[in-house]
């Protein structure tokens, strides 16, 4: 069989198939010889693709991408510089991977932050009844088990377990007590962000809870209205010598207690009833995210305050221990003080009404002076009030009927700034610097931590009205005038004083060894040392055989002097309200001027100042 075709290059071309009669010689001859006619001239690249197999073929110069043609040199190039570039990137990442790093460290904290960390640790020392696991004091235990279970002065309430006691002693007095959880309520609602930063947040949360759980022990706090509190816890009275053993009559530390603690209540006592319902009404906003425990404190204070209203009265007359120990100069300033909390923590105006009151001002002493005006003080809460009133008009502006009053008490507060700074004279100053708010008496470091605090939260609030200062008198001065003020008085109760001394204990280098104190002057031995037994640790010359971290002790003396002397209280003895105070001033003073104050929290119960206006009307229609 023939085929026959038409060579497209010239010529016929004729295959013939014969199955039977070609042998592979002669096909093989018969190819080469149509592979020598067939390529008889030469070929074009084209053409003899058809004819090559792939590997014969020529390498192209052009390479088709498919939307663009490259050359092959520019290509392969392009493609060698990317892998190159890719394994130098990877060479160095290993590098950088696998030298070690120099990690750039956090900045220390400031003096201030590490202050504030042990001073917090003063509440843990001072804890009354069961302690909680991780209370951090190692020499420290369970103690005073029994409080109110074994009163025999006929008292309702039995289970008094709890609280703090009050200084070196181990008597638990209610007044000053109060005043010291809202202190530190107080300084968390306005900075609770330099807590978190400080990383102490949850620590003075359970302070405070510590705190107020025990108050609500202290009266029925289930009922709307009561007819007595409890003052105080254990008796401070020493005239019945020592056949009367009691917290001041003995030495010993709290878990060794064996002798009768009374229980001391109340029937009339406005000014204790209104700073109680103060430290619960103010706890009540810390622990506002606990709706349940919060709601338990705001109904708590407003039974309190009902009681300081109905029955008037202060607290420490009689001549009892509270008398001797804490008298209570007047109720009126705790009237002004916890009707602004219970304002805080209700947003009912009725007690605004009440705390803004002109002749309720004119009673706390608002308007006119004395040796003492602008110190904030367990005692005296008039100037905390003024401040904390001044926040509402600085910041909500509630107008009539309360501007009269609020614009008064926001003068005055100006003019208590300008009091603390060193241009005036209103209070004398150590050649130390160290200013002398209770005129040179005994123990007054207590004073000067709550100025700081006021001096350095009025600053904070004004910057954060963008309000750059103040006047006093004709003189304009900077909100870092205040800041100033808080910070050399701190300084110098953190060391910087002519006796290069630290009066917190555990802070610095050098500090008070012989503190005034039950717990910390005797060792924990496994050996009970009776009412009189303790004495021996208590006029010891050694020093404590336990640091009570934190206690700002009492201070020196109008000179600048001090006496590291257990025996001496007026030096050596630290106290809740003092301690309180100054946690309050540190972690104002802690961090950085970026953290502001927290401007809202307080109002977070308030409702807006002016009712919603009513909708517009209805088109009017022919």
């Amino acid at each position: 069989m023939s085929m026959y075709g038409r060579d497209p290059w010239g010529g016929p071309l004729e295959m013939t198939t014969a199955t039977d009669s070609a042998t592979d010689d002669d096909r093989s001859r018969n190819l080469n010889d149509f592979d020598r006619a067939s390529l008889s001239r030469r070929l074009d690249e084209t053409q003899q693709s058809w004819l090559l197999g792939p590997g014969e073929q020529k390498k192209k110069k052009y390479v088709d991408l498919g939307c663009i043609v490259v050359s092959r040199k520019i290509f392969v190039w392009t493609v060698g510089l990317i892998l190159a570039a890719g394994f130098i990137a990877g060479f160095v990442a290993l590098i950088v991977k696998t030298v070690p790093r120099h990690h750039k460290h956090p900045p220390p904290a400031d003096n201030y932050t590490v202050a504030l960390q042990k001073a917090l640790m003063f509440f843990n020392a001072q804890k009354s009844g069961k302690l909680p696991r991780h209370n951090n004091v190692s020499w420290r235990g369970n103690s005073c088990m029994n409080d109110g279970k074994s009163d025999k002065s006929g008292a309702v309430l039995k289970d008094l377990v709890g609280g703090y006691y009050d200084a070196g002693d181990t008597i638990k007095f209610h007044f000053p007590k109060a005043f010291a959880m809202t202190m530190l309520s107080w300084s968390v609602i306005e900075y609770s962000a330099k807590y978190e930063a400080a990383g102490e947040l949850n620590h003075v949360k359970e302070i405070i809870k510590w705190g107020t759980d025990y108050f609500l022990k202290t009266f029925n706090s289930t009922a709307d209205s009561i007819s007595q509190i409890v003052a105080q816890v254990g008796k401070g009275d020493t005239s019945g010598g020592t056949s009367d053993p009691n917290d001041h009559s003995c030495w010993m530390r709290p878990e060794d207690i064996d002798y009768p603690r009374p229980v001391t209540e109340c029937s009339s006592c406005s000014d204790l009833a209104a700073e109680m319902a103060a430290a619960l009404a103010s706890a009540s906003i810390v622990f506002k995210d606990n709706k349940a425990y919060s709601k338990k404190l705001v109904h708590g204070a407003a039974t309190l305050w009902k009681f300081a209203r109905d029955q008037r009265g202060s607290y420490s007359a009689g001549g009892s221990d509270a008398a001797t120990f804490y008298n209570s100069s007047m109720y009126w300033d705790e009237f002004v003080w916890g009707g602004a909390w219970m304002y805080y923590a209700t947003g009912n105006q009725s007690y605004l009404y009440l705390a803004s009151h002109p002749k309720l001002a004119k009673h706390a002493g608002a308007f006119w002076g004395g040796p003492d005006y602008g110190v904030l003080s367990w005692d005296n809460k008039l100037t905390g009030a003024q401040v904390l009133l001044t926040r509402l008009r600085l910041f909500l502006s509630p107008g009539y009927p309360y501007e009269e009053t609020l614009t008064t008490f926001h003068n005055q507060t100006s003019i208590i700034m300008c009091s603390y700074l060193p241009y005036f004279n209103s209070f004398n100053r150590t050649r130390g610097g160290l200013i002398q708010l209770n005129h040179g008496r005994p123990q007054p470091l207590q004073y000067v931590v709550n100025a700081a605090f006021l001096a350095t939260l009025y600053s904070d609030y004004l910057d954060a009205a963008d309000t750059p200062g103040w006047y006093c008198g004709p003189n304009f001065y900077s909100t870092n005038e205040l800041r100033k003020f808080a910070e050399t008085q701190i300084d110098y109760i953190l060391g910087q004083n002519p006796r290069k001394m630290s009066y917190v204990v555990g802070y610095g280098n050098h500090y008070p060894k012989h503190v005034h104190h039950r717990g910390a002057s005797i060792p924990k031995n496994k050996v009970k040392y009776n009412c009189k037994g303790g004495y021996k640790w208590r006029d010891s010359k050694k020093p404590n055989p336990h640091t009570i971290i934190g206690a700002m002790v009492a201070g020196p003396d109008k000179h600048d002097g001090f006496h590291d002397v257990r025996t001496n209280y007026n030096y050596t003895e630290p106290t809740l309200a003092g301690n309180a105070g100054l946690v309050a001033a540190l972690v104002a003073l802690s961090g950085d001027r970026t953290t502001k104050i927290d401007k809202n929290t307080i109002f977070s119960a308030v409702p807006p100042m002016f009712p919603t206006p009513p909708p517009p009307p209805a088109p009017w229609k022919p």
